[in-house]
């Protein structure tokens, strides 16, 4: 399924609505002259004309430029009087209404730029959270709509490879200066228990949330992961999904994203100086439920050791046959059965890179894939899921003859059914149903095989299932 931006809820465009620059101007004029529950009304019926008027792209996104800073004279002034909460939220959704008109419009035209589209994005977005917080600080819960487009645009971002493009809004509270820290800002304020916290921590919440909140990472979901990981499904209209709701038949696993806050949760660790106490202590308070709902399959398992790790499925594959390059020197810090956690010195695993395929050798050797990083004063933070098997290293050829690309087979043995394989290959390298023959790196002969449909991709490398006899 590929993300649309016809899809997201916009009203119809009428024929006989048609503002000029001029005549807003003149409405504006009189807006600022009325107190400001009346001119708030009025605001709202211009923007309700606006987003109902055909306009080109340049007309609409400088009458839309002008129409910001009369959103944040409003809301400076009213946002914190509950009793203007039905008007700013109507305030708010039309502005994001007319971001999401005006995204629409950009990617209609010619070869958008990145910066471009990833300010629209970005606005739209940033509309829909104002939104957001005005329900929970009401403590009303937020309509199925907010969610369906706030996943809408965070998946055509990620299309349309704008997520970390830094866009400047100088907006209060403080928003996450990218389209993925603000989208992930929305998720953790959702996931932090907001019914529960007091009146007015909501918005110091979100503004504590912008410095970190990019650090979080929405993983490709993979049935086989035991992990008991909240889940975001990019077409829903709930924030997330518990886990035991995931797999079922009217879910479709490529817009399934597991959320991984590992990187985070280790950077509320770090000194913050520009952060208040109290910001600190509630960051403390409501991380414990971004993990998930229900209790860890796993206790976490404090440890220290020594390891070495190879990273990179073509080095791994060259390590098993001994010919590999120098590994690198990591210490492990959680050794936990649910995935563990290392500690690489500041300067070192530059080219480690969240998706990678990693060898561990420490007490025993596994395959992993490195789900989240980050960067502190201590060194390099990199947590990684295991991945169950034996690693082995083979050879794929198109013909017998033929060229030989190197692959990793990890083997899994299932009591009574023999084993359960899955061959791991660099991206886009081969294709599904592509027939390919298979050579064990210790067998001189080789198998014949349909190359099935992949049940795991990551940015670098993707798994198939085999069976092989």
């Amino acid at each position: 399924m590929t993300p649309d931006a016809l899809s997201l809820e916009l009203p119809d465009l009428c024929e006989d609505s048609n503002l000029s620059r001029a005549e807003v101007a003149n409405r504006l004029s009189v807006i600022r002259q009325c107190r400001p529950e009346d001119g708030l009304q009025l605001l709202l019926e211009l923007l309700i004309s606006l987003n109902r008027s055909q306009l080109t792209l340049l007309e609409r996104q400088r009458l839309l430029q002008n129409l910001c800073d009369e959103y944040r004279r409003y809301m400076a002034r009213l946002s914190e009087d509950t009793r203007h909460c039905h008007a700013l939220l109507g305030l708010c959704g039309e502005m994001a209404t007319g971001f999401k008109r005006l995204a629409q419009q950009v990617l209609q035209g010619r070869r958008p730029s990145v910066p471009h589209l990833a300010w629209c994005f970005y606005m739209a977005l940033h509309f829909l959270a104002r939104q957001l917080l005005l329900h929970y600080q009401c403590y009303q819960e937020p309509p199925a709509s907010l969610w369906r487009d706030s996943h809408r645009l965070y998946w055509l971002g990620e299309q349309q490879q704008c997520l970390d493009e830094p866009v400047a809004a100088a907006f209060q509270p403080s928003p996450a200066g990218t389209l993925r820290g603000l989208y992930q800002q929305m998720l953790l304020l959702a996931l932090s228990n907001p019914f529960h916290l007091a009146e007015g921590e909501i918005s110091q919440l979100f503004a504590a949330l912008a410095p970190h909140a990019a650090l979080a990472r929405l993983l490709p979901w993979d049935n086989g992961d035991e992990d008991d990981a909240l889940l975001i499904d990019l077409t829903s209209d709930r924030a997330f999904l518990a886990r035991a709701e995931a797999g079922g038949g009217e879910t479709d696993a490529g817009t399934l994203r597991c959320f991984e806050p590992g990187a985070l949760l280790v950077a509320l660790g770090e000194p913050a100086p520009l952060q208040s106490q109290h910001e600190i202590q509630l960051l403390e308070r409501v991380s414990r439920h971004w993990q998930g709902r229900e209790q860890r399959r796993h206790e976490r398992t404090e440890s220290v050791s020594r390891c070495t790790l190879v990273a990179g499925l073509t080095e791994i594959h060259a390590h098993l046959l001994d010919s590999g390059p120098k590994t690198g020197e990591a210490r492990i810090l959680d050794a936990s059965p649910g995935g563990a956690r290392l500690l690489y010195t500041k300067d070192a695993g530059a080219d480690l890179q969240i998706g990678q395929l990693v060898l561990l050798n420490g007490s025993s050797r596994f395959l992993g894939l490195i789900c989240w990083r980050y960067q502190g004063q201590a060194g390099l933070h990199l947590g990684l899921r295991y991945l169950k098997g034996l690693p082995r290293p083979v050879w794929l050829r198109r013909a017998p003859a033929a060229q030989a690309h190197p692959g990793i087979l990890q083997s899994t043995p299932e009591p009574g059914n023999g084993w359960h394989h899955g061959l791991w290959l660099p991206n886009d390298q081969f294709a599904t149903g592509e027939a390919l023959w298979l050579q064990m790196a210790d067998h001189s002969a080789g198998t014949r095989l349909s190359l099935p449909e992949s049940n795991l991709k990551t940015p670098t490398v993707t798994r198939h299932p085999l069976l092989l006899s």
